[in-house]
């Protein structure tokens, strides 16, 4: 399964293209929409997520509510782009045009993008550098996810620390509903509202949070990804997704940074075998993750999220036409992002396990790949 986004944040709409999918898997805007709603939620989101209301349009690779086997196309329109047409337009003229950026901000891609492409208008870098990509990616996850349910996965995405508070409450999959009621979505109650205190605290100094935030999925089959080459481990692959999220600077499968600190005695996860249900783990410090494969364990995965970097107190940094200093730009923005970036983050490692179970399974049918998944899990509690 592949797949291909474009659009800017700022232009008509974003555009994303999904080849490979079987045919006959049922898919409606219905299935995507949630997605999007939560991806715009969370306390210490800015005026954008009042602007936009996200909302999907399925243009070809889907007829009668269900696949084709043709690739499927997805748009998802900027409302705002109204007030931006002028400063937005293709064609050609109007030099300089208006809300022309020259002040580069620390921490975003303004300066490199800038030098690279050679813009002296780093407009023309943010607008595709901007998280606004992030939405077309959260629906080719939905889309994802909707493949995923037919085995049996679930998956959840959530917030483990923000704004330097830890929940202290541990996650259970009997709880992950307070998750969706969280306005920052966190089990620990009062780790909520300590997170939400500082947030309006950072809001008044004109200041950002960032924290860590996870992805769980169960139900997986052991053996997605492969330990042969460098390119199919399931880790890296899982990595790069994550990393490719603006903002998130650091990923870890499971306890990844803590076990490295421990002797191994501490760190591995014992094997156990027991009849009708196969190999298992008492604990899951790898994270359902061993050598590049999953091994049928929770797959776990988190992620640091940086504060995010315009700041209504700007930094310093220079014009790159007069080489002067200056204040940064500043464009509308979040105080936070962290708890829509556990939506972001579950998404994303869904599309991942979507393309290995279509790369281990194959199948031109939804039917035709649910019986060869249906095979390998009876092999799997056999071997």
């Amino acid at each position: 399964m592949r797949f291909l986004t474009a659009g800017e944040s700022h232009g008509p709409e974003l555009t994303g293209i999904i080849e490979g999918l079987p045919s006959r898997l049922p898919i409606t805007v219905e299935d995507i929409n949630p997605w999007l709603k939560k991806r715009q939620g969370g306390y210490g989101r800015g005026r954008r997520m009042v602007i936009e209301s996200d909302t999907v349009e399925i243009k070809s690779g889907v007829r009668a509510g269900r696949t084709t086997g043709a690739p499927v196309s997805l748009v998802i329109r900027n409302t705002d782009y109204r007030n931006w047409i002028e400063i937005m337009d293709p064609a050609p003229g109007n030099e300089p045009r208006k809300k022309a950026l020259v002040d580069a901000r620390p921490g975003h891609a303004d300066l490199s993008g800038g030098i690279k492409y050679h813009h002296k208008d780093l407009r023309d870098v943010l607008e595709r550098a901007s998280a606004r990509e992030t939405a077309m990616r959260v629906a080719i996850g939905a889309v994802a996810h909707q493949l995923l349910g037919y085995f049996g996965i679930e998956s959840v995405g959530y917030v483990a620390g923000m704004a330097g508070v830890w929940s202290q409450t541990p996650f259970n999959w009997e709880d992950k509903d307070r998750i969706e009621e969280s306005p920052v979505r966190m089990m620990d109650a009062e780790a909520e509202a300590e997170v939400i205190r500082r947030v309006d605290q950072a809001k008044a100094e004109g200041d950002t949070l960032g924290g860590i935030i996870e992805a769980r999925f169960k139900g997986l089959v052991p053996g997605l990804g492969s330990q042969m080459h460098w390119d199919r481990k399931l880790d890296g692959r899982i990595a790069q997704m994550a990393m490719s999220v603006p903002a998130i600077k650091g990923v870890e499968i499971g306890t990844g940074f803590e076990n490295a600190m421990k002797p191994g005695s501490q760190v591995h996860d014992a094997i156990f075998w027991e009849d009708g249900r196969g190999y298992y783990r008492k604990t899951n410090r790898a994270g359902g993750l061993e050598a590049g494969m999953t091994n049928g364990e929770e797959l776990v995965v988190r992620a640091a999220l940086k504060p995010i970097a315009t700041l209504m107190k700007p930094l310093p940094t220079v014009n790159i036409l007069s080489h002067e200093p200056a204040d940064a730009a500043r464009e509308r923005s979040d105080i936070t992002a962290v708890p829509a970036a556990s939506v972001i983050l579950q998404a994303l490692v869904g599309i991942v396990l979507a393309q290995a179970y279509l790369e281990k399974f194959g199948g031109d049918t939804l039917e035709e790949l649910l019986e060869r998944v249906e095979r390998y899990q009876e092999h799997a509690r056999r071997y």
